[in-house]
């Protein structure tokens, strides 16, 4: 049962985020804030895919334990591009709201998203282990989250400044995001019913997804 029903979400996950990704691209070649927004959704879709699609491919024969380099090598590349969504996501957030870049700024969320990735890629994380160490598992994260916490009170703050009802609640869906993610992280190999706190936090990217394409329809109303 968990099979089946963890698939059909992968799958209805995977293809509604990737149609979407790609109707933003295709309709939005004159503004840059709508491709960005069509090349993060596309990125949160293809990196997803890498860890998704193993995993339902484990449930389906021999286990989740025994397709442990396939899901690990999926976890390392989705680690990875969601490091780069979020990076995307700042230069959304800047395309957006019009705001004068700060250099400060700027290199401390691409500072922080090199560590990520430099952490990621160190052999401790043992990513083709099923029983991967929850300490590095915190570490490559920590500089994730603090990423995270940055980008969300910059769309807290110039949302509610700019009385901006699109983006209104992206600082909750990144709130949610993270906030499902943390118990994983830590508790998920102990206790594998957290596990399915992925679920929500899928579901919050999407709705970081949805934003997107309503404000790709806001752009286009606003050309016609």
């Amino acid at each position: 049962m968990q099979a089946i029903m963890e698939t059909i979400f992968n799958v209805l996950y995977l293809s509604t985020v990737i149609t979407l990704g790609l109707i933003m691209l295709s309709h939005t070649k004159e503004n840059k804030m709508n491709r960005l927004f069509g090349a993060m959704t596309l990125l949160l879709g293809f990196g997803d895919a890498f860890h998704l699609v193993p995993r339902s491919y484990a449930l389906f024969t021999t286990g989740l334990e025994a397709n442990a380099t396939a899901l690990g090598f999926g976890k390392f590349v989705t680690s990875i591009t969601m490091t780069v969504f979020y990076v995307i996501l700042y230069r959304i957030w800047i395309e957006k709201y019009r705001v004068q870049e700060s250099k400060t700024l700027s290199m401390t969320i691409y500072s922080l998203a090199v560590i990520r990735i430099v952490l990621c890629l160190f052999p401790q994380n043992d990513w083709f282990n099923f029983y991967q160490p929850v300490s590095w598992g915190i570490y490559r994260n920590l500089p994730f989250a603090i990423m995270g916490a940055i980008i969300l009170v910059l769309f807290y703050q110039q949302a509610k400044k700019q009385s901006d009802l699109i983006f209104k609640f992206m600082w909750l869906a990144i709130t949610l995001s993270f906030g499902f993610y943390v118990p994983v992280v830590l508790w998920a190999k102990t206790y594998s019913w957290i596990g399915m706190l992925m679920i929500p936090k899928t579901i919050a990217y999407v709705w970081i997804v949805i934003m997107g394409f309503k404000q790709m329809r806001q752009t286009i109303k606003g050309r016609m």
